[in-house]
């Protein structure tokens, strides 16, 4: 027993500065034995108590630290599952549910037992007088108003924690759903849009193939489609727009986020213990952390424990250069450029149309008309949600086919859409009787999109293309 504690019982502890270990006022830490998983294999689960609250954290060891399987807190007695898959190993069916109680009573037990340890004056690095007062809270608490009374009711992993306004049902979800289907405004458009309306069919031309937005739904849905913006999946097009090539070039910009980063060697010996402590909590095991800090800064330790000691007098003195000035260097941080992420691609286009008939006047406008309202917000038929606008299938032509030796698109949104209606720098507009013939002589639409998601290498193997790089396309 360490320090009058209940047998496999010791204070969790934390490494400061100098490498020397100082307990953690009112957490305590053991391995429970005997737990069994599905297939009747016997482990032992590390725990971690509070003694000031009651509350505690159950975990299964890993080759990368503890992770965490369940927190039990004392105040409401309601435990929070946070791994569904770990807890089902150990804790589902009849013989689960009673491994569940057993455990939870004895860590409550232990709980107590040291809670009343510290009260006497024995430790728990609080007074006598607030360890007293914890003790008495503790008690009163929902959990341990008796240690006689049974466990809380083990919780339904598939369930959400009842009472948490955090946590929708799926019934709610499905009644987001379902409002979101349905939206005001229009549900048709004109097919086959284009100018000039008397366009070659084999001419290079720049087509936009209007669709609904769906939503990918990663992470969300076991059924994900993670080729949606490249295949569109099964979504028709709403309507067609076939427009000659844009004027003022055609370009593309493929990018990637990369990052400048700096880590140097006490940072670089502590990583592991944070690494320890996220993925496990208090109990990853800060034996493994010291061993493993104490690893990093062998044959160094000396000269760290200088360096942060000279970090300490740079902030006493409010300057960063105090190592330069006196010994001519600096830190080692390990300068290096990182990736960051992708990026996504924009794309603008221009067009001028100059009607040379009434009929290509109004087709023209529908085009502009088209473009507009498309790209505008939907409200749901409740009006308490807001859909997304659709969205846009681009593609480059050639003899009615994808052009070979142009880049392709995935999925994209109208970001913008800007007309003027006066590209020749004055009013001018048709003679015509009628005000549906008194169209302007000239319009100049500019587009901008942005693709949905960013190009991923896999998204070039299209299963045309040769090893040795007699590409068939030039991809995104």
């Amino acid at each position: 027993m360490a320090d009058g504690l209940p047998q496999g019982w010791e204070p969790v502890k934390q490494i400061q500065q100098d490498m020397s270990e100082k307990p953690v006022p009112g957490l305590y830490k053991a391995t429970v034995p005997g737990i069994k998983d599905a297939d009747g294999r016997s482990t032992r689960l590390p725990v971690v108590t509070n003694s000031s609250n009651g509350n505690f954290q159950v975990y299964e060891p890993t080759l990368f630290g503890d992770k965490l399987i369940y927190s039990y807190n004392a105040s409401n007695d309601k435990t929070t599952i946070n791994d569904k898959e770990k807890y089902k190993t150990y804790f589902s069916g009849d013989e689960g549910k009673k491994q569940y109680d057993t455990l939870n009573k004895t860590v409550k037990t232990r709980t107590l037992e040291i809670s009343e340890k510290n009260a006497k004056g024995a430790g728990g690095g609080v007074s006598p007088e607030v360890a007293k007062k914890q003790l008495e809270d503790l008690k009163k608490s929902e959990g341990y108003k008796s240690t006689t009374t049974s466990t809380s009711q083990t919780p339904d992993p598939n369930k959400p924690a009842e009472g948490d306004p955090n946590n929708a049902t799926q019934e709610q979800f499905q009644q987001i759903a379902n409002a979101a289907k349905s939206y005001k405004g229009r549900k048709e458009y004109p097919k086959d849009l284009r100018y000039p309306i008397n366009m070659n069919e084999n001419q290079d031309c720049i087509q936009f193939k209007i669709i609904e937005y769906t939503p990918s739904k990663l992470g969300l849905t076991e059924s994900e489609d993670i080729k949606l913006r490249t295949t569109f999946g099964t979504r028709n097009a709403l309507s067609t727009i076939t427009l000659p090539m844009p004027s003022g070039g055609i370009t593309d910009r493929n990018s990637a986020s990369w990052q400048s980063g700096e880590l140097n060697a006490a940072q670089d010996a502590l990583a592991g213990v944070a690494m320890n402590l996220i993925l496990g909590g208090p109990a990853a095991g800060t034996d493994v952390a010291k061993k493993e800090l104490e690893k990093a800064t062998a044959g160094n330790k000396d000269l760290i424990k200088a360096i942060i000691a000279a970090q300490a007098s740079e902030k006493a003195i409010g300057t960063n250069n105090l190592l330069s000035r006196a010994f001519g260097v600096q830190i080692n941080q390990n300068l290096e450029l990182l990736f960051d992420g992708p990026q996504l691609r924009d794309f603008s286009f221009s067009f001028k149309m100059t009607p040379r008939s009434k009929k290509e006047a109004q087709m023209v406008r529908s085009i502009i008309r088209t473009f507009k309202q498309a790209m505008s917000v939907k409200r749901s038929e409740s009006v308490l949600l807001l859909k997304a606008p659709h969205t846009f299938r681009i593609s480059y032509l050639t003899s009615n086919q994808d052009h070979p030796y142009l880049n392709r698109f995935k999925e994209c949104a109208l970001t913008g859409c800007s007309v003027n209606y006066t590209p020749d720098g004055q009013y001018m507009s048709y003679d015509d009787s009628s005000p549906d013939g008194r169209s302007m002589t000239a319009y100049e639409l500019s587009l901008s999109f942005s693709e949905l998601e960013p190009i991923f290498d896999d998204d070039y193997d299209d299963g045309k293309d040769d090893a040795k790089g007699s590409f068939t396309n030039i991809g995104y």
